[in-house]
């Protein structure tokens, strides 16, 4: 079969990325980040952002002095303090949130399970959650989890795979019966972005918690958590505010529902006197309530620069380029990969969309491990999506464009 030519669509898009890129407000920002070598284009950063030039020599300080010198003075000093005033910073960069609602704390899936056990304890002759059914799986295989152990029934929701949750799924599902509604911001799949205010507005008409899932949102699309009444989130931290492998979760907690909503996990670090060692447990009143053991001070460490960046640059910039590089990366799958039968997968209006595209073909899981050979880095979705993670202030337009021709080049060589 005769392939497309694309030559001439694949030298206007390059063109039109160096002019992108030429003009870039955020562009300076470019150079903050480590080198990769061998890599041409990660468009990975939706599931690991890149590390910080920095971070080699904030990591060595740390152990040189905080850790080396000051040792076990250093919790006094300033580590007993740190999961609240980093959670400060991300709430205040990223999340629209107070000071005093946002804690840093073990993984996403630990803050998951104790937000939606401590929702669902709050009335109960409330006994439903709500859920989508495809959304990411930690999500869902938590509340099966949290609903086995309390006997509450799941209301499951099936969304357009493409759109993503809209209102009217999740009004159809509500009534007096439901606890909580546990959505994600931005679909990991699509990239759709669900109404947040609209969603959580309808939860609370009905008597409900809202909660939210930020992994795919925090760092990259703007929010305003208590303007909007949200009551509980939780985000990673490795993703777009690019903390490392690993790095410990966030979790946000409205004012009005602390010291009333009660963890299940209750560690030490969350009693109200943590150095009593009393004979009874007596949780903290405040957002520390939702900490349990002792934080993990040195995963904390590499996001601190990557809040700086993005406090420069604005979360609203980094949202007005986000959209412009997703932009191009659809312009780019209209001319070179829709050709060649390529499904896009995301929603067109960038307002609908959060900071990555999926792009969808049936070949696609051999031309991934193709293009990570060749330095070329996006990720496989089952069954046949390829993301295109684009992470604002570390990836430039020509960076975009080089990835989408190198899954042209991929597979049509694969064909």
């Amino acid at each position: 079969m005769t392939q497309p030519d694309t030559s001439n669509a694949a030298a206007s898009l390059l063109d039109l990325a160096a002019s992108l890129d030429a003009a870039d407000p955020l562009g300076a920002h470019l150079d903050a980040f480590a080198e990769a070598p061998g890599v041409h284009a990660y468009l990975d950063g939706n599931s690991l952002g890149r590390p910080l030039r920095d971070v080699p020599e904030r990591l060595a300080q740390f152990a040189r002095e905080d850790w080396g010198t000051r040792l076990i003075r250093s919790w006094d000093e300033q580590w007993m303090a740190l999961p609240m005033e980093l959670g400060d910073r991300i709430g205040r960069v990223a999340l629209g949130a107070a000071a005093g609602q946002t804690v840093v704390a073990d993984s996403t899936s630990v803050l998951i399970y104790k937000l939606l056990r401590a929702a669902l304890a709050h009335e109960p002759s409330r006994t439903e959650i709500v859920m989508e059914r495809g959304n990411f799986p930690t999500d869902r295989f938590l509340v099966e989890g949290v609903a086995a152990e309390t006997g509450a029934t799941i209301r499951w929701i099936d969304p357009d795979p493409v759109h993503g949750v809209q209102l009217a799924d999740v009004v159809a599902v509500l009534s007096e019966r439901t606890a909580v509604v546990s959505l994600s911001h931005v679909d990991y799949r699509s990239g759709a972005l669900a109404d947040m205010p609209a969603i959580t507005a309808a939860a609370h008409a009905t008597g409900a918690l809202m909660m939210w899932d930020l992994c795919h949102s925090a760092g990259v699309v703007p929010m305003q958590l208590d303007e909007w009444g949200v009551d509980l989130a939780v985000g990673c931290t490795y993703k777009y505010l690019n903390g490392g492998p690993g790095s410990p979760a966030f979790a946000y907690l409205r004012h009005s529902l602390q010291g009333v909503l009660r963890q299940p996990i209750q560690g030490w670090w969350s009693a109200a006197d943590i150095f009593a060692m009393g004979p009874e447990y007596v949780p903290a009143s405040d957002i520390r309530q939702l900490l349990s053991g002792t934080p993990p001070v040195t995963s904390m460490l590499a996001m601190q620069g990557m809040l700086d960046l993005i406090e420069q640059a604005t979360i609203d910039a980094v949202r007005e380029k986000s959209q412009a590089l997703t932009d191009l990366a659809i312009r780019a799958h209209d001319e070179v990969l829709a050709p060649l039968g390529v499904r896009l997968l995301s929603p067109r209006v960038a307002a609908a969309r959060g900071g990555h595209v999926t792009i969808g073909h049936p070949d696609f899981r051999a031309v991934t491990q193709r293009l990570w050979a060749d330095g070329i880095i996006p990720d496989f979705r089952f069954p046949d999506g390829i993301r295109l993670g684009l992470s604002p202030l570390s990836t430039s337009y020509a960076e975009t464009v080089r990835g989408v021709l190198a899954v042209r080049e991929a597979l049509q060589s694969h064909g």
